[in-house]
């Protein structure tokens, strides 16, 4: 459970306007009478009247083939059971969040008020005509098992209850793997279930499917092993019930090769485990909690290999990995059905990923160290951002091939290049960057502690493991805060630069010592420690914090300043800039200077150019970048076009290996068309741009603002470029995300930082 704090910020978070986590974006222009007589009347009637001529051509004209319908009655909801349709509402809102969020693909949530199986159905097979596909969603057994069958029989659309075949497939991946690496076959386990659910039915099915026998199955639940003389067995349990002389679920144990749990948490003891065969299984998949726990159980034998449903353990079972990638891949075939050769090929293809090398971003994410197939390591990582492309395929062939296609795909290698483009390869960048984070969290320095927001922020990185917080400020007022909004930050040390006399004094000595000779006094220089962000920076330079985080409440350059005379710029660099990061639809774009550099020459251009590159390639980007101008390739003159031409030529020279052109128009660098068309000799042709560097600090400032307040995109930063420690500058009235995703940027920074690989270096 939530703590109250927690609770009230999942409140919060779910209610500030506009309530919940959707809505409806148009995706054609609506701004003129023309756009408006062709989206409605009277030109909306054409596309009318080809579908009525043609029911398929409704894939063409409208946005049904993109489209799922998350349905749900609320009747088993997460672990919270039948609370109803309404309660299951913010459920169904955030299964649809990741279906955009990992494969492009649009939902609207139905949650009907329909317990009786056959209004449900009836109901469903109603909404056909709306949608692509069908995720039924926390429906309680047994009546999920014939409203999907029922379903997928009379509807000629995709249908899948993933709280059945989601667990199945990625289990069924997980268990592949796992056989191999204990060298056991499959036909020859013997496999004790624990649960008798939906879930547990699908996973039992797939495995026979894979080629289990049924009779090596012990299946238990609530009243132990499900054995054939039990009297009135429903008919799913009556699939799967033992004659064997078993009637616990320790007995039935005893020497088993694979414990799967579906069921409730802590019901196995380390002796269950030691009971097993050599080179136990244990897949304890109870959520929140596992049948035993994690540690339990691998200390209870150094042989066993374990999956859980948990983040922070290794191999976990999460259907993320699977349903937006099948459902993707089935409609992208118009599939009448989800069929067990495509459910098969999702297996296979999960399965095999993890076989592969691991790209580097992933490796970052989740550590730093060296991701390998092995007992730690079944089933790839849930942001991986190869899933896309290794299951949508693998199931659209599946499709293909076992008849149930109403479309073929020809062309495989543009299809991959359009998976990619629906979600954007990078879309998951601050994931990864928060995961990464908590893998080794450093201490922050936050210098505006008595503020509300910088302390819930503090809150969250704190509970999240992102960081460990360092609170700077008035130390009454970071305390009646806290009280005031219930935080715990009880572990957090509090600093406040007008208690600490001997460190001011300690500092202002270290300050003097550096800017003696540019006109600081030492009396000027121990005064000034009673500045947070003179005192923070100080902090950090003496190894009292790893990073440090301000900005917030204060100008840009009042911010700035005293980090650039406490800690200053790395060695060999002559400037620092600001990069922010642009989150769209296309993938991130990575936008400097935007905070530092009022008018930069050519040469200083070109060392922004260089700690921008750096910078992207440090989030795991290969940096393309463009050098704007109001100008193409010397269509107009003037002073920035001659300033971006010689910048860009410069670049060229001394980053020989950079994908860098200019002087270009920012829509000519995004759109690789024109360039294709007019100027196919720009080394942006191709790809188009991501790094976008603008000819001074109004037009960069300028247009991100804009994006922020316009464009509907997450914006991220800004980060500061060639600091010789991490320091970041939050903007002026950051919300709360914003800065713990500046905390998480900070944290990897200084991680990176130890590795000699930092943001900065």
């Amino acid at each position: 459970m939530l703590s109250k704090n927690k609770k009230q910020d999942a409140l919060n978070y779910h209610s500030k306007h506009p309530a919940g986590k959707i809505e409806v974006v148009p995706t054609k222009m609506l701004s003129t009478q023309l756009d408006l007589s062709l989206a409605y009347s009277p030109g909306v009637a054409e596309p009318c009247k080809e579908i009525a001529q043609d029911k398929d051509a409704v894939y063409k004209y409208t946005a049904k083939g993109n489209l799922v319908g998350v349905i749900s009655n609320g009747t088993a909801v997460l672990g919270l059971g039948n609370i109803g349709p309404e309660a299951s509402k913010p459920v169904m809102e955030g299964k649809g969040v990741l279906f955009k969020k990992f494969a492009g693909l649009d939902v609207f949530d139905i949650e009907l008020d329909a317990s009786d199986p056959q209004k449900f159905i009836e109901t469903v097979k109603a909404l056909e005509p709306t949608f692509g596909g069908i995720n039924l969603e926390d429906i309680k057994a047994p009546e999920c098992f014939e409203i999907e069958q029922t379903l997928k029989k009379e509807l000629k659309i995709p249908v899948m209850h993933d709280d059945q075949h989601g667990t199945a497939i990625i289990s069924s991946a997980a268990l592949l793997n796992a056989l191999e690496i204990v060298q056991k076959n499959i036909e020859d386990i013997r496999l004790v279930v624990s649960g008798a659910g939906a879930s547990a039915m699908a996973c039992t099915k797939l495995y026979c499917a894979l080629g289990l026998k049924k009779e090596n199955i012990v299946m238990c639940d609530s009243q132990g092993a499900i054995r054939k003389d039990r009297e009135n067995l429903s008919a799913s349990k009556a699939e799967f019930a033992t004659d064997r002389d078993v009637y616990s679920l320790s007995e039935a144990l005893e020497g088993a090769d694979i414990f799967l749990g579906l069921s409730a948490a802590n019901i196995l003891e380390a002796e269950d485990i030691k009971a097993m065969a050599d080179r136990p299984i244990v897949f304890a998949l109870a959520n929140p909690d596992p049948e035993i726990a994690y540690e339990k159980a691998m200390a209870s034998r150094p042989d066993v290999i374990m999956a859980t449903g948990r983040s922070d353990h290794p191999n976990q079972v999460n259907n993320v990995l699977g349903f937006p990638y099948i459902f993707r891949g089935a409609m992208d075939v118009r599939a009448t059905s989800i069929n067990e050769d495509m459910k098969l090929a999702a297996v296979h293809a999960i399965a095999d990923l993890a076989k592969e090398p691991v790209p580097e971003m992933v490796n970052k994410a989740y550590g730093g160290g060296k991701i390998a197939f092995g007992a730690k390591y079944l089933i790839p990582k849930p942001l991986d951002p190869r899933l896309i492309t290794a299951i949508s395929p693998a199931v659209a062939k599946a499709a293909i091939k076992s008849g149930v296609a109403e479309y073929t795909i020809d062309n495989w290698e543009a299809y991959h290049l359009e998976l990619l483009q629906r979600v954007g390869i990078d879309q998951k960048l601050i994931s990864r960057l928060i995961t990464r984070a908590r893998r080794d969290p450093k201490r922050i320095i936050f210098a505006e502690a008595d503020n509300e927001k910088i302390l819930k922020a503090a809150q969250i990185v704190s509970d999240e493991r992102i960081g460990k917080p360092i609170l700077l400020g008035n130390r009454k007022k970071i305390e009646s805060l806290i009280i005031e909004h219930q935080l715990d930050l009880h572990d957090c040390p509090i600093y406040d630069p007008y208690e600490e006399l001997d460190l001011r004094e300690q500092f202002g000595a270290q300050l003097f010592q550096k800017r003696q000779r540019k006109g600081l006094t030492l009396h000027e220089s121990e005064r000034r420690m009673r500045d947070r962000n003179y005192f923070g920076t100080m902090m950090v330079k003496n190894d009292m914090g790893d990073a440090f985080l301000s900005g917030m409440t204060r100008d840009y350059p009042r911010t700035i300043l005293p980090a650039l005379h406490v800690i200053g710029m790395e060695p060999a660099v002559n400037r620092v800039a600001g990069m922010y990061i642009i989150n769209t639809k296309r993938g991130p774009l990575f936008f400097a200077d935007t905070t530092v550099n009022v008018d930069p020459t050519a040469e200083e251009l070109v060392e922004i150019i260089g700690l921008t590159a750096r910078a992207v390639s440090f989030f795991d980007v290969k940096p393309r970048v463009a050098v704007l101008s109001y100008s193409n390739f010397g269509s107009s003159k003037g002073e920035i076009p001659q300033k971006t031409r010689l910048a860009t030529d410069l670049a060229k020279k001394k980053y020989p290996d950079l994908i860098i052109d200019g002087d270009i128009q920012a829509n000519i660098a995004l759109d690789t068309t024109i360039q294709k068309e007019s100027y196919p000799f720009s080394q942006l042709a191709e790809q188009g741009a991501n790094t976008l560097i603008f000819p001074n600090l109004a037009s960069g400032n300028i247009a991100y603002k804009l994006l922020m307040e316009l464009g509907g995109t997450e914006t991220i930063g800004p980060v500061l470029l060639g600091m010789d420690k991490p320091v970041h500058i939050l903007q002026l009235g950051s919300s709360v995300r914003d800065i713990v995703n500046m905390a998480a940027i900070s944290v990897v920074d200084a991680q990176a930082l130890e590795s000699g690989t930092a943001v900065h270096e």
